[in-house]
């Protein structure tokens, strides 16, 4: 964690709500998942939360993934160990760039600050969720693992259809118009008078 002391107030509910989205289960199918992918060499993280930042907290972990998910190139050229600050989060942000450049949205990817402080990890849960099932989902025969880990993502299904079926599709009513079957102004009464109420 960063050096910084505890939130009060508002600040304190807004960070216990972050941190109640954090998912132990997750964070164990993650951790399988990077061991399988990286191999050994990447290492084995502390149990808990803490453990699982400072596991990916320098940034190499998370460069040797995404490195291993790309076919012929390394999408970050140079992995460097360092125990300087602004290194560590160079190298958490080459991560993020390679993962948008992967395939990632942009929406589905955190912040540096949310790893290398600690302040969001089930963002940084959500963008290695979105990762994992993009690879799924590639195919390319780069991932390794079990494929049940990740949702394979929807894919195009493209339809071609002839000018002879799109004429065709013109004259049918769709049935979201409506329809006026068994309609009629039985009971109508006619426009402009009052409704007669009688009181018995």
């Amino acid at each position: 964690m960063a050096n910084k002391g505890p939130s009060y107030g508002l600040s304190r509910e807004v960070q216990s709500k972050i941190d109640k989205k954090y998912d132990p289960e997750l964070e164990d199918r993650l951790v399988q998942w990077i061991i399988a992918q990286c191999g050994d060499s990447v290492g084995q993280p502390q149990p808990g939360k803490q453990g699982f930042q400072q596991w990916l907290k320098d940034g190499c972990v998370l460069c040797e993934l995404i490195n291993s998910l790309a076919k012929d190139s390394k999408l970050v050229k140079k992995i460097q160990n360092s125990a300087m600050a602004f290194k560590q989060m160079e190298q958490i942000s080459q991560f993020l760039g390679a993962a948008e450049r992967y395939g990632v949205t942009k929406s589905d990817i955190f912040q540096t600050v949310d790893l290398w402080e600690g302040k969001d990890l089930a963002a940084v849960q959500m963008t290695l969720m979105s990762l994992g099932s993009l690879a799924v989902t590639k195919d390319d025969g780069c991932y390794r693992g079990d494929p049940s880990w990740f949702h394979k993502k929807s894919q195009e299904n493209k339809r071609e259809f002839s000018d002879e079926q799109l004429k065709e599709g013109q004259s049918v009513i769709g049935l979201q118009m409506g329809t006026n079957k068994g309609a009629s102004q039985a009971g109508m009464t006619g426009y402009g008078r009052p409704r007669q109420i009688f009181n018995n």
